[in-house]
């Protein structure tokens, strides 16, 4: 579920624009207004906020947003703001162009490919071909190694069946196949790829359902259990999770981003901007049912000024 708190009565588009043009002007920006107006927004209303800003005042929104705020409520705001499926081709770049692929980084493509829906992740590469001039999977194929290449391109290339529908023969079967590159300690092959690659999110579960009451553990401890390349075992298990519960994924993100020295402010605005209208509601449950300690109070705990408030707004708080 949801946690943006959209007002019952919204003004038209038209006329938050004006609230967001007047916050920009004089001297200084009027930060709480800009929280009020976008934090409070769905997709569609965001969307319809930028058509009108630009056709009333000759400008991009998010040019304007770019000019007037700064740090990591800018970075904030901006991710929020940009469509969906811009916004993640976006994310997939700055990964694919960073010099250093770390792991880390990478699964952020795994997190778009596997916690996005069929149709969704059509726009997100629709969207990267656009802004890139070069498909998603031709940049990841070009830029990441082998075999993390291999299996990166079958994800984002999916197109997964989206209804409930499970065959529970099938399941155990491709459970046995899985089971058996594991054991030959072939974690990239193509049976493996195929069953990860193309089946529904309903088919996959099942399938981890099959695994454990076949074999005694879960795929997941099978696969870290794995002799081999450490990365590719460490991107699997993280496709696993998405897969299978993708709301202790982002309960994690979030926890790791808060933790120890320092915020990982890129991966916590991340994790709340993707989710917001989606199972941020779910996450925050995941995250007390992981950790004992309310999700909130963490992330108050550890960021401050218009940053934290925007976060808290997106987290249906009211500021």
């Amino acid at each position: 579920m949801a946690t943006i708190r959209v007002p019952d009565e919204v003004p038209s588009p038209a006329q938050d624009s004006e609230t967001l043009n007047k916050a920009f002007r004089g001297w200084g920006t009027d930060e709480k207004a800009i929280i009020r107006v976008l934090g409070k927004r769905n997709e569609s209303q965001r969307k319809r906020i930028r058509e009108s800003y630009k056709e009333i005042y000759g400008k991009d929104l998010i040019d304007d947003l770019s000019s007037e705020l700064s740090g990591d409520f800018k970075k904030a705001v901006i991710l929020w703001t940009k469509d969906p499926a811009e916004r993640y081709a976006r994310l997939a770049n700055k990964v694919l162009n960073d010099k250093k692929k770390t792991i880390e980084k990478l699964k952020i493509l795994v997190e778009i490919s596997c916690t996005s829906s069929p149709s969704h992740l059509i726009a997100v590469r629709k969207a990267y071909c656009s802004l890139y001039d070069s498909s998603l999977e031709e940049d990841i194929a070009s830029s990441v190694p082998f075999p993390l290449a291999k299996l990166l391109v079958t994800l984002a290339t999916s197109f997964r069946y989206d209804k409930e529908k499970v065959d529970k023969e099938v399941a155990t079967i491709e459970a046995g196949m899985l089971h058996e590159a594991i054991s030959k300690k072939q974690l990239d092959h193509d049976h493996v790829l195929y069953i990860i690659g193309t089946r529904s999110i309903y088919q996959l579960r099942a399938t981890f359902v099959a695994y454990k009451q076949s074999y005694g553990n879960t795929l997941d401890k099978d696969v870290d259990g794995c002799p081999g390349d450490a990365d590719l075992r460490s991107l699997l298990q993280m496709v696993i999770l998405c897969i299978e519960f993708p709301e202790k994924h982002f309960a994690k993100v979030v926890r790791d981003s808060i933790e120890g020295f320092g915020t990982d402010e890129d991966s916590l605005t991340r994790a709340i901007v993707m989710r917001a209208e989606i199972d941020l509601m779910k996450v925050r449950g995941e995250y007390f049912n992981m950790y004992n300690a309310s999700m909130d109070n963490a992330i108050i705990g550890d960021v401050s000024g218009d940053y934290k408030d925007f976060l808290m707004t997106l987290l249906g708080s009211k500021i």
